[in-house]
């Protein structure tokens, strides 16, 4: 949720690491490309639980392409693509220094939750090696209305191993990273409770652990017409659900590509190159052992190109074949085009309009491991999914001052939406709409900036629940953010804070359900170096600052009278110390 505060187009939903969803411009992110260093994220493995579960601290970069993505984000950007970059040794360690690492202790008040983090990195001629590793425990945390909400107690590990060579012509770089959530959770882990359901008990072991391999090499100084790039990967994530079946589910990807940015001048890069994945999605349980298997091999090529001194182009192209195999040997080749073509054109030094369009192929993605039957008859087939965005608006600038609005509209053909009663080959239509707007001003030592998005939902032409919309997106409605700093240098001092405001949503209302109710949470935060020791970093943070009683927008169930929606901590206090060698 940090990662993505102040940016009103990106929501996390759920209180609990193990089960947040991200969603952009309202869709969920299974249908957009997401990648860890390079790596692709296969993570639909229960729907109870969350997706792509990673660590902030590991984090450099987090870039999201929402709606029109290119055509080297890589196969299914169906929405767009989110982007994750690990932290390199550069980014740690002085360019003057040759060995470090960083010690960081936190309490959370709220759950009494202890947080610590070990890290050394350093470097050796050409070589380069970090290591990470984090742990987190706490008890259950309190709602705003004094609550303690089961199955939310923190029992969190995540490290990162890194290793790379580089002698400023050729970069190799190795990445392992792992997280895991291992601890009892509510028994459906994206809602507290569900009421008058069959007899259940209210918590339950999850042990969930995603795992990331990657292979990078690159020219990072490289100009004119070579510049490869080369990617190897896997990453899987693993879920045991002891009770009530000691089930397993198990989603891996194996994926790579080899490309070539083609550099014709500095402003105009022609990039092409060929990608693959062998994804397998895997049930097992005493009784029964299911798996789904689907092999994409991708040729794309992306053009970014300034013809005009106020004019920038990107357009591209890519075309995917796939074959996917079914539980019982069932066999399904398909094949299909995409194309993505953007724009900006700087009207003058204050004002900058743009738009896009792609048009998608997505292929059939492997059905979630907990809903396959191994009694299911694929005889009616499997129906490729496809995708066209739209998205138009401009930018402003004016003495530190900015200002952005923009539309967006996403139309989704043949979602695979399979039950475990209903078959293999259900498929959904849904489209996303909204608009959003943005305003903010820049002085130096600080900012300000609040972002508003209106984003609606449809299933099948008709409003949806967040049942209907699981594995597709989420009905957010109108959610406003605001973020701003100040740094005050002399006493080296850092303060600042967060605002997340959602307004009534009634959009559920036509689907049949309650209302989503509005809220308002302010955090604050203020960071301060002492001058006399320059290597600490001292942190508090007030979250939740007036005790709103709440659960995010974008968490399951709030629609529903007999489900008791995951709700976020009440007012907690965050003390941090950080000590960097």
């Amino acid at each position: 949720k940090k990662v993505f505060s102040g940016e009103s187009g990106v929501s996390v939903g759920g209180s609990i690491p193990l089960s947040q969803k991200v969603y952009v411009n309202g869709i969920e992110e299974t249908n957009l490309a997401v990648s860890i260093d390079g790596a692709r994220q296969n993570n639909k493995v229960f729907h109870h639980n969350g997706t792509t579960l990673i660590d902030p601290s590991l984090l450099k970069a987090a870039r999201v392409d929402p709606g029109v993505a290119p055509a080297d984000a890589g196969p299914g950007a169906l929405g767009g693509s989110i982007v994750y970059e690990t932290v390199d040794v550069d980014d740690v360690l002085a360019a003057d220094r040759s060995i470090g690492g960083s010690v960081k202790g936190s309490f959370n008040t709220n759950g009494g939750t202890f947080t610590n983090d070990l890290s050394s990195y350093g470097r050796a001629g050409n070589l380069e090696l970090l290591g990470y590793f984090k742990w987190a425990k706490g008890d259950d945390f309190e709602a705003g209305d004094g609550e303690q909400m089961p199955g939310s107690g923190a029992d969190f590990r995540s490290g990162l191993l890194k290793t790379a060579y580089d002698n400023d012509e050729n970069r190799f770089e190795f990445s392992a990273e792992q997280v895991r959530d291992s601890a009892e959770r509510p028994y459906r882990a994206n809602m507290s409770r569900l009421i008058g359901g069959r007899p259940v008990p209210l918590e339950r072991l999850y042990d969930l652990q995603r795992r990331n391999f990657a292979f990078n090499y690159s020219m990072p100084n490289a100009q004119g017409l070579w510049d490869p790039k080369v990617v190897l990967a896997y990453s899987e994530t693993d879920l045991d659900v002891p009770d009530p079946e000691e089930s397993n589910g198990l989603t891996g990807s194996y994926s790579g590509k080899i490309e070539n940015d083609f550099n014709l001048t500095q402003r105009d890069v022609l990039t092409g190159g060929v990608d693959f994945y062998h994804d397998n999605a895997k049930y097992s349980s005493p009784t029964y052992t299911t798996e789904e298997v689907a092999t994409n091999v991708g040729l794309y090529g992306q053009a970014r190109i300034q013809p005009l001194d106020p004019l920038r182009l990107s357009f591209g192209l890519r075309g995917d074949t796939q074959s996917v195999e079914g539980i019982n040997g069932e066999e399904f080749d398909e094949n299909g085009m995409s194309g993505n073509i953007s724009g900006a054109v700087d009207v003058n030094e204050h004002l900058t309009l743009k738009a896009g369009y792609s048009n998608v192929w997505g292929g059939i993605a492997l059905a979630e491991n907990f809903l396959q039957n191994p009694d299911w008859d694929y005889s009616a087939g499997l129906k490729p999914v496809r995708a066209e965005n739209y998205t138009t608006g401009f930018d402003a600038f004016y003495e530190g001052f900015t200002f952005n609005a923009g539309l967006f509209r996403s139309v989704f053909d043949n979602v695979r939406s399979p039950t475990y009663n209903g078959g293999p080959s259900i498929t959904n239509d849904f489209e996303t709409r909204g608009y959003d707007l943005g305003a903010g001003y820049n002085w130096g030592p600080g900012f300000a900036r609040v972002t508003y998005t209106d984003t609606e939902i449809t299933v099948n032409d008709s409003a949806a629940s967040s049942y209907a919309t699981q594995y597709l997106g989420a009905p957010l409605g109108q959610i406003i953010a605001f973020e701003t700093a100040h740094r005050f240098d002399g006493p080296n001092i850092l303060v600042g804070g967060t605002m997340e405001a959602a307004l009534e949503n009634t959009d559920t209302v036509d689907a049949g359900g309650e209302a989503l109710e509005s809220y308002e949470v302010f955090n604050l935060y203020a960071e301060y170096q002492p001058e006399a020791a320059e290597f600490l970093t001292l942190r508090v943070e007030v979250n939740n600052l007036f005790d709103e009683n709440y659960a995010s927008r974008a968490s399951y169930g709030q629609d529903f009278t007999d489900v008791e929606p995951l709700r976020e901590p009440g007012r907690s206090f965050l003390l941090q110390a950080k000590a960097q060698f």
